[in-house]
């Protein structure tokens, strides 16, 4: 595929191609994967109160406070082919996380979860509970008023966490090559390859190109994320 690129489109390199498609194939599977658990957990925190309710909150936003390195760094103690949880996965299944593009994914989805909860959980305490309470009131079951009222109402700060999650994974450094190295075609995303070529005499250029990459890819996905909320706010005006 990069290889391809490359040919049509010749303005970068393979290797940048091969960095560009994994830090977008690794970001997906990032927000798509950390999704349903940030819903839920967003939604646990606002609404419900629980014994460690605290802690759970804490647990969430650790990944905030830690140094990156430090989160990379424990993902591979537990997810490398030694771990108490890689070294199952690699006998039983064959499936790694440890320099795989699959533990890129997961150091991203973890470092992005606390931005995509916290934007979550403020929408979901922003949703008048008088409408919840009007639809149950007309005989709806409480996960349908929670499918066709809550949610939808919480919808454009649902939109705002799946954009600041995708950003964070799209920028993600520290964690991932601490848990899956920089390796070319494998490994390296964006970040990383930038790293790289910085380090290497007349890498600038290589890296400068990336940056406006990276740059155009955000925007473009702040502007998706623009409209999106935009509409999830007309649609929730005329439901109401």
């Amino acid at each position: 595929m990069a290889q391809w690129l490359t040919t049509q489109i010749g303005w970068l390199a393979e290797p940048e191609w091969q960095a560009v498609l994994l830090s977008l194939r690794v970001a997906f599977w990032a927000v798509l994967f950390s999704l349903p658990l940030g819903v839920l957990t967003a939604f646990a925190l606002a609404r419900w109160r629980f014994p460690g309710h605290g802690l759970v909150n804490a647990l969430v936003h650790l990944p905030l406070v830690l140094p990156p390195v430090v989160t990379g760094y424990l993902l591979l103690l537990a997810f490398g082919t030694q771990g108490p949880i890689g070294r199952p996965l690699d006998e039983l299944f064959g499936f790694r996380f440890a320099f795989e593009w699959t533990g890129a994914a997961l150091a991203c989805a973890i470092m992005g979860f606390p931005l995509m909860v916290r934007a979550m959980r403020l929408a979901f305490e922003m949703v008048d509970p008088r409408l919840e309470e009007a639809a149950a009131t007309l005989g709806s079951r409480p996960f349908v008023v929670w499918l066709t009222v809550t949610l939808p109402l919480a919808l454009p700060g649902i939109i705002a966490g799946l954009v600041l999650a995708f950003a964070k994974a799209m920028g993600e450094f520290g964690a991932t090559i601490t848990f899956v190295s920089n390796i070319p075609g494998r490994t390296q995303t964006i970040p990383s390859a930038i790293y790289a070529f910085l380090q290497v005499p007349g890498g600038e250029q290589s890296a400068l190109r990336l940056i406006l990459v990276s740059v155009a890819i955000s925007v473009s996905a702040v502007l998706a994320a623009e409209i999106l909320e935009r509409r999830a706010r007309r649609a929730g005006g005329l439901r109401r």
